[in-house]
């Protein structure tokens, strides 16, 4: 008797089959339009398996066809001009030349991989196309690279993106229910739970909403911009140079402030650390400038105690920042 577990992968593992072989069936449709297009971006967004499933039956799909047109005029002439044959059909021609494809199939879905850095880490992955992904803290994406295109999921935090354009296999990075499509890039993308932030700083870009609970919106960004989108808004300003550089600082270990709230600042280093500052609401909206080390979170806070007269108390796990006269709360955190 069967392990009940093992059933309920294998049943689970079927259901996807059959949901990316419905997929590939539906594209085939002459009525495919962008909305389907969305549709099918997302359901490839939300697993590994998803993307997995898909594109190994699309690689044995476009397999078939190519076996297809290199046979004799004669025999295709005999054969039905209709290319959307049943679903079953479609599934056993698979099944003929799948030994044929397995190989190639294996050699893309070993680079189908996730990455991820603790708080306070980073980390650089080096793509076999020559594209570079840099982690910021306590990030983690998903990298899938196909037979005709290339995906990344950024399921949380912060990474820059140094991407190897190719035409015939497009680079998108998929985040809180949208897409950034490269066109020869580099980027970073921040997501903060379901807000995303896209900084252009060279090359050309393309923001969109996918997400079937997304307001539809889009944008093709140009360097310098920096696009923050959310399920109901999506809003591009422009920034200076020096904005966008100070803001990738985290690429070499800085956090660079310019006239920020104390209360901003400590959000900031909370990302990097694992003792985190708790700001009083009444020190809150102190402005600060400078440039600090993130794993410096003792010496910012002496800093502010030093510049503003502010009292520091240390706690079990975090660094309280409050006035001088206030009264200590004997509570712990």
């Amino acid at each position: 008797m069967s392990d009940p577990a093992e059933q309920e992968s294998s049943l689970r593992s079927d259901a996807i089959k059959d949901r990316a072989a419905d997929w590939l069936w539906r594209q085939q449709s002459s009525d495919w339009c962008l909305a389907d297009q969305a549709a099918l971006d997302e359901w490839l967004a939300e697993s590994r398996y998803h993307l997995v499933a898909y594109w190994r039956l699309k690689a044995v799909w476009e397999r078939t066809e190519r076996l297809a047109a290199l046979r004799p005029l004669r025999t295709r002439l005999e054969t039905s001009p209709n290319r959307r044959f049943p679903k079953l059909q479609f599934l056993a021609a698979g099944c003929a030349v799948a030994f044929v494809a397995i190989a190639a199939t294996y050699k893309w879905s070993a680079h189908d991989d996730r990455y991820a850095t603790a708080v306070g880490q980073r980390a650089t992955v080096r793509l076999a196309d020559g594209s570079q992904i840099e982690l910021n803290t306590n990030s983690a994406i998903s990298v899938s690279m196909g037979i005709r295109s290339r995906s990344v999921v950024l399921s949380k935090g912060e990474a820059f993106f140094r991407i190897h354009h190719d035409a015939a296999r497009p680079f998108a990075v998929l985040a809180a229910g949208h897409r950034i499509v490269d066109l020869g890039t580099e980027f970073s993308v921040r997501r903060t739970g379901n807000q995303l932030e896209v900084a252009l700083v060279e090359g050309r870009a393309r923001l969109e909403a996918v997400g079937s609970d997304v307001q539809h919106h889009a944008t093709d960004l140009t360097p310098g911009e920096v696009a923050v989108a959310t399920a109901e808004s999506l809003s591009v300003s422009k920034v200076p140079t020096r904005s966008i550089r100070n803001a990738l600082a985290w690429r070499i270990g800085k956090l660079v402030f310019n006239h920020v709230t104390l209360a901003e600042a400590a959000a900031e280093f909370n990302r990097y650390n694992g003792t985190k500052l708790v700001v009083k609401p009444n020190v809150a909206d102190l402005k600060v400038s400078g440039t600090f080390d993130a794993g410096s979170i003792g010496p910012f806070a002496n800093m502010a105690k030093l510049a503003f007269g502010l009292r520091i108390e240390q706690r079990n796990h975090s660094i309280v920042v409050s006035r001088e006269n206030d009264r200590p709360d004997e509570s712990n955190d």
